[in-house]
């Protein structure tokens, strides 16, 4: 039977209130009504909850009017106009249940069904966008809540909910709805319809968990699928706008509980654990001395030994992130299948280890070839160990038995068509086009070459490299015409590296140089290096060394060149992952989500833009900081740099990240890749056109500047409504002076105040979720794990003639090789990282997919137009890169042996598969 509403006019009205604190809607059923309860709203409205019931099937597929259509009559009830008549509307809440359910939370879903079916379970309150005269508050349906049905959408894991209500006809248009969860449990709500109005259903979309009354008695507010500036919000809903962002921001106080969406900034202060030893003692990364961005604040209590830090939580504890932030079950089910291959990945090693010696190093490259064919790595000439192997042997047949496919690694790309392809100098040219890090080649603009470092420090700052050591690789061309015909490249991380290497080399089983490597551009279209100077600074027993390495012909200088490569890719390892993937886009990007929750409002049509590109990102942030970057995880264990790691991920951020170098073509034209031309892709013209990266990278950043030119196009018609925008300008200030704050005077900020500046902004920021971040990732597997083709550290330096071990090395320079690579248990260790981080979930949503979180994300149909403009572009970028890599012209892509470029191809499956862009930092 349905209740008779009303829309309240004639209550007496307390002052506003700041927050939705002490809502109190009464959840009690009696006599087909709810208690007296109330709720109270920011604007001191008091509203009586009453929804009537239904139980009907639901129809959902009737389209929604488009923004530009007006807001007259637009969603508003049908039938007469007069007040005293009353429209039967119903509301159907699409919720998600667990994917894999055991036998608990098949009893708890019986018993959330039915609290919903007698009234007590989930109660809606409905806004209008209209005020209502009397109360100078949006009005509100009021009815009785009754008899929730569920109904199978279909799908196991998703449930429907309807129910039937009635309002006034003259209630106008919805624009939000209040959502109290009665539940002991939070709940995760889709999306809520309602069908009854004019011009078809009314989408409220959620994808988000709704907590218990219990544990916050505040309701949750979703709003409509439209997209207001704040100044073009209807009165009605002007003050929830208001409420929902105060809630999201807190105060900046006390410990967060995982079920908050409190997203607040702290410094990373907490990556070390000196209350658990000194040697896990890490500095904290803020300040002027060690800048770095923000991170979410979890207000942990601080370390008893060291009160600037922030204790840690250790696995398996599960780290605070915002309730919305956290993986979903098929996420969380992929990444922790993903542990639990790494740990079988490393059993059988580390056993192995722990009972002989933890640097074991590889015997030959059979052993290693041994990760892939057999899984499980026997060493040599250990007679010991073999007699500890046969008294392990039950154990170990237990573990093989678990399956061979866990304890295997899949073969490589870079070595599946060709194994030897590593090997070649052309090939470890090309991964610098064309690799996993293919963003620190630049032109070489002057010579000779000269470091920044204080020469009082660290010596000379000439380098060693000569006219004369780069003339005999240059087929009779001089230095100066190569750099005028600007032939010659470099990547240099000298200084960078330089003040950290003599730590880095007092860590037992580490060694480092700092390196610079010279790269010719032929005449065939490829790099040749020519050149490679590695170099240590001075000691209190040692002058600086520099050396510089050439490929000679002679089988010594042929051995000693080798090393001299897998050291610069041990350096080039440590570079990639501590600054262009961590820093460049997993660190920097978090502070944009932090402010975006906290400055823009659901409504917000920059929210709804960057909201698919911040999905997981800050959950996968905190299991980094909980697991990888830590003091005493996996990159210090890995790495080159050590303990030293995420400070060297500071100096960069100190002295070389930028923002408004973060897009992709300012960035190329200050590496000297690129030249401006307005009539090329992203306005710039390469001066290597076969250099893969780049060449596909423009393709995407031009289709995503043009998709993003034309959203703002549509909601910004001039620059008074953008310096007008009130949430946008916060937005903006609160990035650079909250999230990096370290960095906030910089003069390189750009400014807001036009269209054009938005645009740019966020195009910037969509790259660096998707392009920048699937590029720099998705190839960690693919090309790192073949260990010699990318060593992720050195132990040992490369032999000089006056050395104890140079006669070794003449003896048996495969063994100074091997040795010199990462330990067995330290190769398995990374490489099951590596492959974990490559790995696409299945439920990953790409770059131009239109997937569940653009489900009913907008009402607004020249919006959707442009939108699926993006998506065939990025159809017809596909295309094109697949015909690129069949060109067998562009050597770099391409060629026998190769695998190809397929980093930026928009789509993927599952897996590790080298390609694909997904639209956030997952992973």
């Amino acid at each position: 039977m349905l209740a008779s509403p009303s829309t309240k006019s004639n209550l007496n009205y307390p002052p506003p209130r700041r927050s939705l604190a002490g809502v109190g809607i009464s959840c009690a059923v009696g006599n087909g009504r709810f208690g007296h309860g109330f709720a109270r709203f920011g604007n001191g409205l008091r509203i009586k909850a009453a929804i009537s019931s239904g139980d009907r099937s639901v129809e959902t597929t009737a389209p929604a009017p488009s923004v530009k259509e007006g807001k007259d009559g637009n969603g508003s009830l049908m039938g007469s106009s007069s007040s005293d008549r009353r429209i039967q509307v119903r509301a159907v809440l699409t919720i998600r249940k667990k994917i894999k359910e055991g036998l608990i939370d098949k009893v708890e879903d019986q018993w959330f069904s039915f609290v919903n079916i007698i009234g007590q379970g989930i109660l809606l309150q409905l806004i209008s966008e209209q005020i209502d005269p009397d109360t100078n508050s949006g009005k509100i349906a009021e009815a009785n809540v009754k008899g929730w049905s569920p109904r199978s959408s279909g799908q196991s894991h998703i449930v429907e909910y309807a129910t039937e209500f009635t309002v006034p006809s003259d209630f106008g248009s919805p624009g939000a709805i209040l959502i109290t969860n009665c539940h002991s449990k939070e709940f995760y709500l889709v999306e809520v319809l309602l069908q009854g109005f004019k011009g078809g259903t009314v989408f409220f979309p959620a994808n988000t968990w709704v907590h218990s009354r219990n544990d916050n008695p505040e309701s949750r507010i979703i709003f409509r699928n439209y997209a207001y500036l704040p100044s073009q919000t209807p009165p009605g809903i002007k003050d929830l706008r208001r409420e929902d962002l105060l809630s999201l921001r807190g105060n900046g106080k006390g410990e967060r509980k995982l079920h908050e969406r409190i997203y607040d900034y702290a410094p990373y202060n907490d990556l070390g654990n000196p209350d658990k030893s000194d040697e896990l003692a890490r500095p904290v990364l803020a300040g002027s001395e060690r800048p770095y961005p923000r991170r979410c604040r979890t207000g942990r209590p601080p370390m008893k030994s060291a009160p600037e830090c922030e204790s840690r939580v250790e696995k398996p504890h599960p780290v605070y992130v915002p309730r919305d932030e956290a993986f979903e079950d098929i996420k969380m089910a992929t990444f922790s299948a993903g542990r639990l291959k790494a740990v079988l990945h490393n059993l059988v090693p580390q056993i192995a280890a722990t009972l002989a010696s933890s640097d074991i190093p590889f015997g030959c490259f059979s052993d290693i070839d041994k990760l892939y064919l057999d899984g499980f790595l026997l060493k040599d000439d250990q007679q010991s160990e073999k007699a500890t192997n046969r008294s392990l042997g039950k154990f170990v047949k237990r573990v093989l038995s678990i399956g061979d496919r866990l304890l295997k690694y899949d073969t490589p790309a870079i070595i599946k068509r060709d194994r030897f392809s590593w090997l070649r100098d052309n090939e470890f040219a090309r991964q610098a086009l064309a690799g996993v890090n293919p963003v620190n080649i630049e032109l070489l603009k002057e010579f000779p070459i000269v470091s920044k470092l204080d020469p009082a420090i660290y010596g000379a700052p000439e380098s060693a490299i000569t006219k004369e050591i780069l003339e005999q690789e240059l087929n009779g061309m001089s230095v100066d015409e190569a750099i005028k015909s600007k032939r010659l490249f470099i990547i240099d991380y000298h200084d960078l590296l330089m003040p950290f290497v003599n730590k880095i080399n007092n860590i037992p089983g580490r060694k480092a140089y700092a390196s610079r490597t010279i790269f010719f551009y032929t005449k065939t279209g490829t790099l040749k290096p020519i050149a490679i100077e590695l170099s240590l600074p001075p000691t209190s027993v040692a002058l600086a060394f520099k050396r510089v390495y050439t490929h000679v012909h002679d089988a010594t200088s042929h051995w000693a060149w080798k090393l001299a490569k897998a050291h610069v890719c041990a350096v080039d390892a440590g570079v990639h992952q501590l600054v262009n993937h961590w820093l460049r886009t997993h660190a920097s990007m978090e502070p944009y989500i932090i402010a975006t929750h906290r400055q823009l409002s659901q409504m917000h049509p920059v929210y709804k833009l960057l909201h698919p590109h911040m999905r997981y990102t800050m959950e996968i942030n905190a299991l980094a900081r909980q697991s990888l970057i830590n003091g005493g995880g996996i990159i210090e264990a890995s790495f080159t740099p050590g303990k030293y790691a995420m400070e060297i991920s500071s100096a960069a951020y100190k002295s070389l990240w930028r923002f408004d170098m973060e897009a992709l073509p300012a960035d190329l034209l200050r590496r000297g890749m690129a030249e401006e031309d307005p009539s090329a892709p992203g306005g710039v013209k390469l001066l290597i056109e076969d250099y893969p990266y780049a060449a596909d990278g423009l393709l995407i950043w031009s289709t995503i500047k043009d998709w993003v030119e034309s959203y703002v196009g549509h909601f910004y018609p001039d620059p008074i409504s953008i310096t007008s925008d009130v949430e946008l300008q916060e937005w903006w200030k609160e990035i650079k002076n909250k999230g990096h704050a370290d960095k906030k005077n910089e003069p390189w900020w750009p400014k807001l105040q036009t269209k054009e500046d938005l645009a740019g902004i966020l195009t910037t920021m969509i790259w660096i979720a998707s392009g920048q971040h699937a590029a720099i990732n998705f190839g960690q597997y693919p090309f790192g794990g073949y260990v010699p083709n990318r060593p992720t550290l050195m132990r040992r330096l490369i032999p000089q003639e006056r050395d104890p071990e140079y006669e070794k090395f003449l003896m048996n320079p495969q063994a100074t090789f091997l040795s010199s690579l990462p330990s067995q248990l330290q190769a398995t260790k990374v490489m099951a990282v590596q492959d974990t981080l490559s790995t696409h979930s299945p439920d990953e949503e790409y770059l131009g997919e239109d997937g569940h979180l653009h489900t009913h994300w907008f009402d607004d149909q020249e919006v959707k137009t442009m939108f699926e403009r993006f998506c065939s572009r990025l159809k017809e970028i596909e295309e094109i890169i697949h015909k690129r890599n069949k060109d067998y012209r562009l050597r770099n892509g391409t060629g026998a042996g190769i695998p190809p470029y397929e980093l930026l191809l928009p789509t993927s499956g599952p897996g590790v598969t080298g390609r694909g862009v997904p639209n956030s930092i997952s992973i």
